[in-house]
């Protein structure tokens, strides 16, 4: 009969866990109760630099000027096609969406923010190239929530979950409820259902108090968007999705959909309220 190995005795136990190096003591990075409420739930969350065509560290001055400029959507198209350009561009290649002189006005206001420059035969260049319009549309709704509803605020980040691949968009933090904004910068034709699940994913791992999935286009979302994100539910069949205002819609009391029609922070405002009232104790 094979013999059971003995178990450590408790001298065994004290002498290797004293000959064992001390654990790594991980600080948190400099930042707010977003990240904080992060460390607090288990992750060593980062801040990646974030894609962007203008300098990180834009003057307060000219940041504030371009986060006016973004809040048209019109001027989110045009910047989104010239990032998409990749090269020199006259400003009508940038966006069918807007006419001629339009996005000739786009262009020189790119041209006096500094973030282009002309070039021969009527084109322009972009003076600081990004990959795409993503990382702009996350500093965007980042800054816009610290400065309208003064939100704590962290976009671009890494919380090194296992298992689950992605950033967390921007995250932000506000009477001690976590919110979590997916943001989309494609059309809805471009959603693809792993996109959609790898965010349920991510929004089963942090549990947020609130999760936004926010879809920059004036395109319906009721075609592909509401049931792709039905379908990851874990409720089967789903709950009908609830229509807040305009293409505001609640599938759960704390899960939004948004889109950019009339405001795309105005969107995304209605949505925390109700987030924020569905999470409060009942009416006496």
């Amino acid at each position: 009969m094979p013999q059971t190995p003995s178990l450590p005795s408790a001298r065994d136990l004290e002498l290797h866990a004293a000959g064992a190096p001390p654990a790594p003591r991980t600080l948190l990075q400099p930042g707010g109760e977003a990240l904080a409420m992060l460390a607090r739930r288990g992750f060593t969350a980062t801040v990646a630099p974030l894609d962007l065509p203008f300098p990180a560290d834009l003057e307060a001055q000219a940041a504030e000027r371009l986060a006016e400029r973004l809040g048209h959507y019109a001027f989110r198209l045009f910047l989104r096609g010239a990032i998409l350009r990749r090269a020199p561009f006259t400003p009508e290649e940038a966006t069918r969406y807007v006419d001629v002189e339009q996005a000739r006005g786009f262009a020189e206001e790119l041209v006096a923010l500094d973030l282009a420059a002309r070039e021969d035969g009527g084109r322009y260049r972009l003076r600081y190239p990004a990959n795409n319009f993503g990382g702009t549309l996350e500093w965007y709704v980042a800054r816009e929530l610290r400065g309208r509803l003064g939100f704590d605020v962290a976009a671009g980040v890494k919380f090194h979950a296992r298992d689950v691949g992605g950033d967390l968009d921007v995250v932000a933090s506000a009477e001690g409820k976590l919110l979590y904004l997916e943001m989309k910068s494609s059309p809805p034709k471009h959603l693809a259902p792993d996109e959609v699940g790898a965010f349920f994913r991510r929004v089963r791992t942090l549990r947020p108090h609130l999760a936004v999935f926010v879809m920059d286009t004036a395109l319906r979302l009721s075609d592909k968007v509401l049931p792709l994100l039905q379908a990851e539910l874990s409720t089967q069949p789903p709950p009908e999705p609830r229509r807040v205002v305009r293409e505001v819609w609640a599938l759960t009391p704390y899960l939004y959909v948004v889109n950019a029609r009339q405001d795309l922070l105005g969107n995304i405002g209605v949505a925390i309220a109700e987030g924020f009232r569905a999470l409060a104790p009942p009416p006496p």
